[in-house]
């Protein structure tokens, strides 16, 4: 598995997607977090097709961090059962992926 991940979810709004990248961030699950949108997704969704629009969060992680940052997410989110999803980071600046690392360390009291 690859050392760093791209994380992404998505959420009804702006408001629960930037309170879901803010808190991913502060706790250092996630060393930064974008937000898009408003995007138009299509999906199946009770056995129906649906299509609504959306706020997508993107969160960049290291492995080590994932497990706790998906169930964050997963707790934090107003959905049931929203999507978590992770990509690998395969190729990076040397700097970048250092801070991404750094970043991702858990707080020391």
């Amino acid at each position: 598995m690859a050392d760093f991940l791209l994380v992404s979810t998505v959420a009804p709004d702006r408001e629960t997607a930037s309170r879901l990248a803010g808190s991913a961030v502060k706790l250092r699950l996630a060393a930064s977090a974008q937000v898009f949108g408003p995007v138009t997704s299509f999906f199946w969704h009770l056995g129906e097709q649906g299509e609504g629009e959306e706020w997508q969060v993107l969160l960049k992680t290291s492995t080590a961090r994932y497990e706790e940052l998906e169930r964050h997410l997963i707790a934090e989110h107003v959905w049931d059962n929203p999507e978590v999803s992770a990509t690998a980071l395969v190729a990076g600046a040397a700097p970048y992926l250092r801070w991404l690392d750094a970043s991702t360390q858990p707080a020391t009291s």
